[in-house]
């Protein structure tokens, strides 16, 4: 068998390790690859960004929803360094996707070649794991490393540079193969140790006021049925982070909601500071679930720990007892070892009149302000409308400022599992219009909603090329009050309303959308909202609808640092 060219065996692992679709962007130095994906017959569909920042961010969606490694690309130089801000987001969020970067020819090196830069130190700090491929030879070898790395043990964003000159040079066909244990996330999940597993229970079990607090692993992991079964034989409520949501159905009468100083309130900080013991699953006990450490108060609760990653245990809190493992194996290790106790201290008959009392304050404080008439709309309108609108298992994606709190708070998750993605390991704006691109590619039979302030719409507003080219089915929310509320909401609360330098000029969003071929449609009438919202969402091609809303800096927020 003739030899492959690098290109043509990077192709053929890609399609052995079960790839279909490739987010990314045109280049100078990508030349053999596109060529490669032109010529040969691999099923892969290639999406056709219009920036590599959003390749990534659509590579992120796309991997949250289906469970496999989400692929990008991008040429060298300018390519490389825009592709940047989403493997960051990614590696940080425990999503495996894996960037290809081409760049320059080897014998190119140090010679002042237009786009040289060291690919390998830039995408070092922002990478699980990466490389820049030295020779065609090694090729084979350093995508199968590439798959392992971003799937096993803790999932993360992995980066391969791929040289001109590698990708033209040849590669023996018996060195491309793939092991397809490594075409989804968590790859080969390990369980914990036994012994390490009755101890965590009897903790669990000398508990009078337990609470769970859940982050992205549980999702990440699909331990979502585990964790439900040992919510309600130990009458555990159970709080998520913001990435946590969907371990479980938030209309469960266990499921307190999010918590922390992002999308938590005061009845959710109420019932964190009364537990007497705080299991974190999945979850760093980072600043914002915790409100910077506070919450739970440090020395107040016993602190128990399940995660893959040994260096988040006990990194914040002092931890009495842990598992090291994949969640969902965790916690089905604990309920078999539940299950061998007497019926009589494990079964209970459900959640505390507490809890029943705080979830009903916080809904009822939702619902006043939801049903308000006053203009421009409030947020909380418009997230009990979309609520009220779209299916069960719809997915949501919301950006940074305005959406995030208000939709992580109140909108309520009626199906555990990935519904609902927001960027938060870094927050940048602009993610949410791409990312539905990925979300909608990677479940394509549910509706994809992207929810953004006119703020992110514009960082990211190319990208509506893009689905109107696909022609893809989702409906975009842009919540329009002409600033970078978040900012200025912090400068109201924190620097005695010294605004500076966060408004910028309101913008038509519709007519915005419009001028790429898409149906748009603009509210300010609040008793329009529901009807225009439905008939955009009823769509079957791509919509958006321009929302005028109240900023952050006049609303009622549920951010912690901005409530007197």
């Amino acid at each position: 068998m003739n030899a492959l060219s690098g290109a043509e065996a990077l192709v053929r692992l890609l399609q052995q390790h079960g790839v279909t679709h490739i987010f990314g962007l045109c280049g100078d130095t990508s030349l053999p690859f596109y060529d490669a994906l032109y010529r040969l017959d691999h099923g892969i569909t290639h999406i056709l960004t219009r920036d590599e920042r959003h390749a990534a961010y659509m590579a992120d969606a796309y991997a949250r929803v289906t469970h496999r490694p989400g692929i990008c690309e991008g040429p060298s130089g300018g390519g490389a360094t825009y592709i940047l801000p989403g493997l960051i987001e990614a590696n940080e969020s425990s999503i495996s996707i894996l960037a290809i970067t081409t760049d320059i020819a080897t014998t190119s090196r140090g010679r002042f070649a237009l786009t040289e830069l060291d690919q390998e130190a830039l995408f070092r700090p922002v990478t699980k794991w990466n490389t820049v491929i030295a020779s065609a030879g090694e090729l084979p070898r350093m995508v199968r490393r590439a798959f392992r790395e971003m799937t096993a043990g803790r999932p993360g964003a992995v980066h391969l540079g791929l040289p001109f000159d590698v990708q033209k040079a040849p590669v023996e066909p018996e060195d491309v193969w793939a092991d397809p244990s490594f075409a989804q996330y968590p790859a080969q999940p390990l369980a914990p140790a036994g012994d390490k597993v009755e101890a965590l229970a009897e903790a669990l079990l000398q508990a009078r006021r337990p609470l769970a607090i859940c982050g992205g692993g549980v999702v990440i992991a699909r331990a979502e049925t585990e964790l439900q079964r040992l919510s309600e034989r130990l009458a555990m409520p159970v709080a998520t982070s913001i990435s946590g949501q969907g371990s479980i159905a938030e209309t469960h009468p266990l499921a307190i909601g999010v918590v922390g100083s992002n999308g938590g309130t005061a009845e959710t900080r109420e019932i964190v500071d009364r537990a007497d013991l705080v299991l974190f699953i999945g979850c760093r006990a980072g600043s914002v679930t915790t409100q910077r450490w506070r919450s739970p108060t440090p020395g107040q609760a016993k602190i128990l720990h399940i995660d893959c990653d040994p260096a988040v245990i006990g990194a914040n809190y002092p931890t009495s007892a842990a598992l090291l493992g994949d969640a969902r194996l965790a916690l089905a290790a604990l309920n078999t070892t539940l299950d061998q106790y007497p019926a009589s201290t494990r079964d209970q008959s459900g959640p505390s009149q507490e809890i029943v009392t705080l979830k009903k304050q916080k809904f009822e404080a939702f619902a006043a302000l939801a049903a308000s008439d006053e203009t421009p709309i409030r947020p909380e309108r418009l997230v009990a409308t979309l609520a009220k609108l779209v299916d069960e298992d719809a997915i949501i994606v919301a950006d940074p400022g305005t959406p995030c709190p208000y939709v992580s708070a109140y909108f309520e998750q009626r199906r555990s599992g990935r519904h609902f993605i927001s960027n938060r390991a870094h927050g940048a704006l602009g993610f949410a219009l791409p990312a539905v691109v990925g979300a909608a590619i990677g479940r394509p039979s549910v509706k994809s909603v992207a929810v953004m302030g006119d703020g992110s719409f514009g960082m990211a507003c190319g990208e509506l090329e893009t689905i109107a080219r696909l022609s893809l089915p989702v409906s975009l929310i842009v919540v329009a009050n002409a600033v970078y509320g978040w900012i200025k909401a912090g400068q109201r609360a924190g620097f005695h309303e010294r605004y500076y330098s966060v408004d910028f000029s309101p913008s038509d969003h519709a007519a915005i959308a419009r001028g790429f071929g898409i149906e748009a449609f603009r509210v300010e009438d609040p008793e329009r909202l529901q009807p225009v919202l439905a008939e955009a969402l009823d769509r079957p091609h791509p919509t958006l609808v321009d929302v005028v809303c109240q900023p952050l800096h006049e609303s009622r927020a549920p951010v912690s640092e901005w409530v007197a």
